[in-house]
């Protein structure tokens, strides 16, 4: 996974174990897989970047309903998948 980000101009995060966990849990990793790098990379830096517990699973269960969803990225439109 790490090549796919090395065109990115920003920091890039490493995907932690209990967001893999709940991808497969969902059921929703190759959707997450289908999104673009950046999108992957924003997703696990703003949900790692919160400093309580709570916060991280408040956004981690955010990525994971518009990964269900689909058509959104951060509360906005993503005309993607």
């Amino acid at each position: 996974m790490t090549g796919k980000f090395s065109s990115l101009k920003r920091d890039t995060y490493p995907m932690p174990d209990f967001v893999a966990e709940a991808l497969e849990n969902e059921g929703l990793f190759e959707k997450y897989e289908r999104r673009p790098p950046y999108q992957q990379n924003d997703y696990i830096g703003w949900i790692t970047r919160a400093k309580r517990e709570e916060t991280r699973q408040k956004r981690l269960r955010q990525m994971l309903d518009e990964l269900k969803q689909g058509g959104v990225y951060m509360n906005m439109k993503y005309n993607g998948e």
